[in-house]
């Protein structure tokens, strides 16, 4: 058996029952497959690089979980004719590994460093 993770993005406009449902359904075929489910984070709505099927966004999942190669191969499958499924990739994780949360957003520079670095310039520049 195998440690994967599946990121799993969904159409933003899908009921959250419907969200579930998907989800329920993995983990269903993990564990009837003698798996073991490590867990699931949900990351939340993000913008999208590129717009797939006329949609900015998409909400994304984190699946973690252990399996046999076919289990993985049928939950793809699965996946690939869900409707409300807009993407997914399957990755092998390294044995072991622990994983990381989900990254936070991108926000800007802490202003004071930006007016500390220029004080610093300016006392270089009268000397």
């Amino acid at each position: 058996m195998n440690e994967y993770e599946v990121m799993l993005l969904l159409d933003p406009e899908l009921a959250e029952e419907r969200a579930n449902e998907i989800i329920q359904r993995i983990r269903d075929a993990v564990e009837g497959a003698k798996g073991k489910w490590d867990g699931h984070e949900p990351w939340g709505r993000r913008r999208l690089a590129y717009e797939i099927g006329h949609k900015g966004e998409a909400v994304y999942h984190l699946l973690l979980f252990t399996c046999p190669v076919e289990t993985l191969d049928e939950i793809t499958r699965v996946l690939k004719i869900t409707d409300g499924v807009v993407r997914h990739g399957a990755y092998r994780r390294v044995q072991g590994s622990t994983h990381q949360k989900a990254p936070a957003q991108a926000s800007a520079p802490a202003p004071q460093a930006a007016a500390a670095g220029s004080a610093d310039d300016s006392d270089e520049a009268s000397e």
